[in-house]
């Protein structure tokens, strides 16, 4: 089961209380088919526990990733993840859709 939005945005609230870097990722376009909706959202602290979802997979490791450089640098980040049908399950992506995930800092 997902977490809500609102467990989502609890957890980030707590965990930035608790003085850890914390970043928000959200589905923010989607192209074709997509595993999560636009605003679907996944809060990551500086050592890479999350909750919540934008994907699944492969992407899902990849936002994770970006989102510990974006805590590092406090650069917000747009990223891009679309595979060919052919490629779709190699990379975690099985829908052959693509996304764009805007990941940020909450400070």
């Amino acid at each position: 089961m997902l977490a809500s939005d609102e467990d989502i945005l609890k957890a980030a609230e707590d965990w930035r209380r608790n003085g850890r870097g914390v970043a928000l990722a959200t589905v923010v376009e989607t192209w074709g088919s997509a595993p999560r909706p636009v605003g679907s959202n996944l809060v990551i602290d500086e050592s890479g526990n999350f909750l919540g979802s934008v994907s699944g997979g492969c992407v899902e490791g990849a936002v994770v990733a970006e989102a510990l450089d974006v805590i590092a640098s406090g650069q917000p980040k747009m990223l891009e993840f679309g595979v060919a049908d052919e490629a779709a399950w190699t990379v975690g992506l099985s829908c052959g859709g693509t996304i764009r995930v805007f990941v940020e800092r909450i400070d």
